[in-house]
């Protein structure tokens, strides 16, 4: 039994701004640096890589939370989603354990579940869910952090910069597209190598999840390419069911020209109420929130599954990250089996800074 680490890299006990001024936390902020051996053997959309593996976005919340990752030997990874504007975190807490017995299906996704601030004893069961609701502090922070990070970037190693698209008050709907496309323009413009569209995020009440219009994929993705040029375009998605395979094959035929890669799984929503039943974290619309960790393992890997048979059939050419549920390097190689070509890990990583490592020396 793997026992869980109490000191992750980000601490759910602590809000988002203390998080997000003094973390990173636990053995992430000891800066002693895994040492990668010989030259990059994989690759992933032409840059060289040591191992195809690292954090998505989410938990590295600025640029200390991704040289600590690179650091620890986490060579692919993604700057936290960001916006054109400042944007304030949802209500704390943010983060709370869920009691998952198993695989957390669609069924049991559908009725609540029971959130608390108590962790399991064993990694190997630990479920999270996070409700941020894609927090920034505008392009005025997080464009000179992010540009002043790209020199962390380290032989064989990547940075991605994850951004999202605003609604403003009285804005139509080509300018929430238009305001993705301007977001990825102010990320391209710092130099990072890839650029990655949020389009599944399921904790933003009023913003809804893009990812099942084929149609608003289609427009944001053309937009976004046409802002970034030549700068590789990263397409983030949530879970289709076995049911919305018509709607997956769809969505996927819309992006194949723009997108040079798909990350799956963000996160399934459900649910989650206190011991007495009642809404577990405040706020309005913040019932449903993402859950992550070792239950949704199945669907991260059933939909890589899906998208490498997919590229066969079709002869599409995006590469394919897998993510949901990563907490061992026997998790690692499943997705890699699957036909993921980069596999990335947000709740193990968080519990685990030698996940990496591990991976590396198994």
């Amino acid at each position: 039994m793997a026992h869980l680490n109490t000191h992750p890299i980000y601490d759910p006990a602590k809000t988002y701004d203390d998080n997000f001024d003094n973390g990173p936390f636990g053995a992430f902020a000891n800066p002693v640096r895994f040492v990668n051996d010989g030259e990059p053997r994989h690759s992933f959309l032409g840059f060289p890589i040591y191992e195809p593996f690292g954090i998505p976005a989410g938990p590295l919340l600025n640029g200390r939370y991704v040289s600590a990752a690179l650091t620890k030997g986490f060579d692919v990874v993604v700057y936290k989603t960001q916006r054109t504007k400042r944007f304030n975190v949802n209500a704390f807490p943010n983060v709370l354990y869920v009691d998952v017995p198993g695989d957390l299906t669609l069924e049991k996704a559908s009725q609540p579940l029971h959130g608390q601030t108590t962790p399991p004893a064993d990694q190997a069961n630990l479920t999270i869910t996070n409700s941020f609701g894609n927090p920034s502090r505008g392009p005025e922070f997080w464009v000179p952090d992010l540009k002043d990070t790209l020199q962390s970037e380290g032989k064989g190693q990547l940075i991605i910069s994850s951004v999202v698209g605003t609604i403003r008050e009285d804005a139509s709907q080509a300018d929430y597209y238009a305001d993705f496309a301007h977001a990825a323009e102010l990320a391209a413009s710092t130099g990072v190598k890839a650029v990655e569209i949020n389009l599944s995020c399921p904790n933003v009440a009023g913003e809804g999840i893009l990812c099942y219009t084929p149609s608003a994929v289609e427009d944001i993705a053309d937009r976004v390419k046409r802002a970034i040029g030549d700068t590789p375009l990263i397409v983030k998605l949530g879970y289709f069911s076995k049911e919305q395979d018509s709607l997956l094959r769809a969505v996927v035929s819309n992006l194949a020209p723009y997108a040079a890669a798909l990350s799956v799984i963000n996160t399934i929503p459900a649910p989650v109420v206190d011991e007495h039943g009642n809404q577990a974290l405040p706020g309005q619309g913040r019932l449903s929130s993402g859950m992550c960790g070792a239950s949704i393992k199945w669907a991260g890997l059933d939909l890589v599954n899906r998208l490498s048979e997919l590229r066969n059939k079709r002869g599409y050419s995006y590469e394919i990250i897998g993510v949901g549920g990563v907490m061992t390097p026997d998790d690692y190689q499943e997705y890699r089996m699957a036909g993921a070509d980069v596999v990335q890990s947000a709740t193990g990583a968080m519990w685990d800074p030698e996940l990496a490592a591990k991976i590396k020396r198994s």
